[in-house]
């Protein structure tokens, strides 16, 4: 398989062709639902700064709802903003819906026909990509969330970036174990289990983990934000009252597991100046350690576009259990950057794991800047 390359123009140009080349592909009621108005504008733009990784309506086009050409232009669009090893892994993960079918035997709903289905990963077009200087485009499903803005011909925003996975690993024929998201998991682990009792002092936070991860699904972080409650990262709340109180039981039940208090809930919040221990502080190995992490995020998109990050600035912050495969969380957290992991639900099996850039998710200041010189 070829690696995706090219400047961040020569990415462009080829996204703005897969993008156009899949919206004139729509009839015009799918292009009612996938082609919206450009970034900035009033009720698009409210739009385009949403997004989920729950199993909701996450805005959009879904592939089922595409005819098999039609898909094929979307998942070309897709790989135009993902490296070779990304894209594998976003689409392992919308296969990995009919696995998470099996674990549930076939019998969740949550107000859809079918709950797990991979049919179910929306695209959404934010302007012309043909035409204007601003435009935008998203695709996202159940854990995954992709959102891209280009602006003057360049890719300028490409947080926030989910990935999750439920269940985390599955048996394989010959007694393997597939787990889409392995490296991030266990390079966290071999960097934690290498600290010594100095340095883990400073890593860790909390000896319990959060049930999610802390920044959830919202547009900006902000100091002082604590984890949302799962019925609060859906498109809205359930009208049914059988199907909100599910949701409630189900996140409730984790809440009661974790034990975590409002104090604990308090010390995890999000924080302006970053907590944990620095790649300063680390030893070389560790700091090896640390760099090959931070790419398990920043590789899921072409290389330029991913940023150079300073090592020595980055903190590590740790909650939860260092022993493999028990619940914890981490946050990676420093200049222009900012990485969480959790693993906690279902018995330490199914993982959230989000890149966000805290000064430029969605590029709204860069947007807000170009508009401001546009006028």
């Amino acid at each position: 398989m070829s690696e995706v390359s090219g400047s961040p123009a020569v990415i462009a140009e080829r996204m703005g062709a897969a993008a156009t080349a899949w919206v004139e592909a729509l009839s015009a009621d799918q292009r009612a639902a996938g082609w919206w108005a450009s970034p900035g504008d009033g009720v698009a733009e409210a739009e385009r700064v949403r997004w989920f990784y729950t199993p909701t309506d996450h805005g959009g086009l879904p592939l089922g709802a595409q005819r098999p050409a039609q898909q094929r232009l979307a998942m070309r669009l897709l790989s135009t903003g993902l490296s070779t090893a990304g894209y594998v892994t976003v689409a392992t993960i919308m296969g990995w819906e009919n696995v998470l079918d099996l674990v549930e035997d076939f019998g969740q709903s949550w107000g859809r026909e079918r709950a797990r289905d991979p049919g179910l990963y929306y695209l959404r077009v934010f302007g012309d990509p043909s035409l204007d200087r601003t435009w935008a485009w998203r695709f996202g499903g159940h854990h995954i969330s992709l959102n891209y803005l280009l602006i003057d011909g360049e890719v300028r925003a490409v947080t926030p970036c989910f990935l999750g996975v439920d269940p985390a690993g599955a048996p394989a024929l010959g007694g393997a174990t597939i787990r889409p998201l392995a490296a991030v998991e266990d390079l966290a682990q071999q960097l934690v289990g290498s600290l010594d009792g100095d340095q883990r002092q400073r890593a860790l936070l909390l000896d319990r983990a959060p049930t999610d991860i802390v920044g959830g699904n919202r547009t900006r972080i902000a100091a002082g934000d604590r984890m949302l409650r799962l019925p609060d990262v859906w498109r809205g709340h359930f009208a049914d009252p059988e199907l909100a109180a599910r949701l409630t039981t189900v996140s409730e039940a984790a809440e009661a597991a974790a034990g975590l208090t409002d104090d604990d809930h308090a010390h995890l919040a999000m924080t302006d100046v970053p907590r944990g221990l620095t790649g300063a502080e680390m030893t070389t190995s560790q700091r090896e350690l640390l760099g090959s992490l931070v790419s398990t995020y920043t590789d899921r998109v072409p290389s330029t576009l991913a940023p150079d990050l300073p090592l020595d600035e980055i903190h590590l912050a740790w909650a939860g259990s260092i022993v493999p495969r028990e619940p914890h969380y981490y946050r990676l957290q420093g200049p222009g950057f900012l990485a969480e992991w959790d693993i906690t639900q279902r018995g330490a099996n199914h993982g959230h794991s989000v890149w966000r850039d805290p000064t430029n998710d969605f590029g709204l200041d860069v947007l807000a800047a170009h508009r401001r010189s546009d006028h």
